[in-house]
């Protein structure tokens, strides 16, 4: 019915509709409807791989003439006063089996603890929203985080809130996360790495304990960037699935790489591989892309050639220090406790401390669409002036401090 009034409303004749792969098998019979019910003359359905929210393509449909473009599946990630086209989201809720959910963590209070931490995919917030208040109940403490601009809970391959524990918290926090796979627990691992993670699939309805290498993807990433920090040519990726790619990113890019003498060159390209950057061969020394930070996190091995991410790139250039110089700044602190800030250093588990808590090498942001992220992050959300926001766990029961 949304669909349906609001191509109606804007007397649209000519519509794109874009789907995940998940949801491709509805897309004939959206369109029948659209042609019957709503008078368009035209839908188009665009085949293209849709990753996430990112994949919006709003390009493809202004080329074919279109006069709205509906994405289903994602959140507005891209807002809609930056396409090229008027745009519609249709999320995709599925319900989950709330009191399932609730009972497996009842049961699973031992080792979950009283401290918990929701958090999923998009298409499970309705029952995140609906498991807190019930877990809340049974004197669990419940923190939903948030990165704005996404909804609270959600979490994206590329982009998850980063909690800070309190100092006054004696308690561990340990998270459970609502999905099917890993892909999107992943960043939260990363951006999260002392906190213990609990995924509970919905549709096995089951609890599973997750892990994550934190030493060895920084140590991968770090040995990237210091052999790009040699590089003599360089080579800029600017992604075209979609809106992988931002060109604000790459014009500030540019910029740096001007002033500091580098010789580069800028390719377009909609998906990377090794095969395809591998046809370069020695002409470029080094790879920035400005597509999917996760390329280069899961896949960087992959590659001959170092193949860095925007934030990645600003340390190989020496814009910013390296999250290992960081910590080990953060240790010496730590260790003569000398400007030791224990909300950001020993009580977060990043940097390990004298009580011999675990080294998972530094911080390494996941931030790439958030509107408080770095200055290489792609948020099309304009930043605010006030401080990065930063969400605590307290140990007082239902509450949640955002400083």
């Amino acid at each position: 019915h949304k669909c349906v009034w609001r191509v109606r409303s804007t007397a649209a004749k000519r519509v794109a509709l874009q789907f995940p792969e998940g949801l491709l098998m509805y897309s004939l019979i959206l369109s029948d409807i659209f042609t019957k019910f709503a008078g368009v003359t035209h839908c188009y359905v665009l085949g293209d791989v849709t990753y996430g929210a990112c994949c919006i393509d709003d390009f493809s449909a202004l080329a074919l003439g279109a006069d709205l473009l509906i994405h289903y599946g994602h959140s507005c990630l891209v807002p809609i006063d930056s396409t090229t086209i008027p745009c519609l989201y249709v999320f995709v809720d599925i319900k989950i089996d709330v009191d399932h959910l609730v009972d497996t963590v009842r049961l699973n209070e031992g080792f979950l603890g009283k401290n918990l931490i929701i958090a999923g995919t998009i298409q499970f917030a309705s029952g995140i929203r609906a498991v807190k208040p019930e877990l809340e109940k049974l004197g669990f403490r419940v923190l939903i985080p948030q990165s704005k601009p996404l909804s609270a809970g959600e979490v994206l391959g590329c982009t998850a809130p980063k909690v800070v524990k309190s100092v006054d918290d004696n308690g561990e926090s340990v998270l459970v996360f609502v999905s099917d796979g890993r892909f999107h627990l992943e960043a939260f691992m990363i951006a999260n790495p002392g906190i213990k993670a609990f995924r509970y699939d919905p549709y096995v309805g089951k609890l599973i304990l997750e892990e994550y290498d934190h030493v060895g993807m920084k140590g991968s990433r770090k040995n990237a960037i210091l052999k790009a920090g040699e590089a003599r040519n360089w080579g800029v990726v600017l992604g075209t699935l979609g809106r992988q790619g931002n060109p604000k990113i790459l014009e500030r890019l540019e910029k740096k790489m001007r002033d500091k003498g580098f010789e580069y060159t800028v390719v377009l390209m909609s998906e990377l591989s090794p095969t395809r950057i591998s046809l370069f061969e020695d002409s470029v020394d080094a790879w920035i892309q400005i597509a999917c930070p996760r390329l280069s996190i899961d896949w960087g091995e992959a590659f001959v050639k170092p193949v860095l991410t925007p934030f990645e790139a600003e340390i190989a250039l020496g814009l910013i220090p390296g999250w290992w110089e960081k910590t080990q700044v953060q240790k010496q602190s730590c260790e003569d406790f000398t400007g030791c800030n224990k909300s950001d250093c020993c009580s977060n588990s990043s940097c390990g401390d004298a009580k011999g808590t675990q080294d998972f090498g530094g911080d390494y942001p996941m931030d790439y669409y958030a509107q408080d992220g770095g200055d290489w992050n792609s948020s099309y959300v304009k930043k605010s002036s006030r401080p990065a926001r930063k969400i605590s766990v307290t140990s007082v029961a239902n509450s949640v401090v955002s400083q």
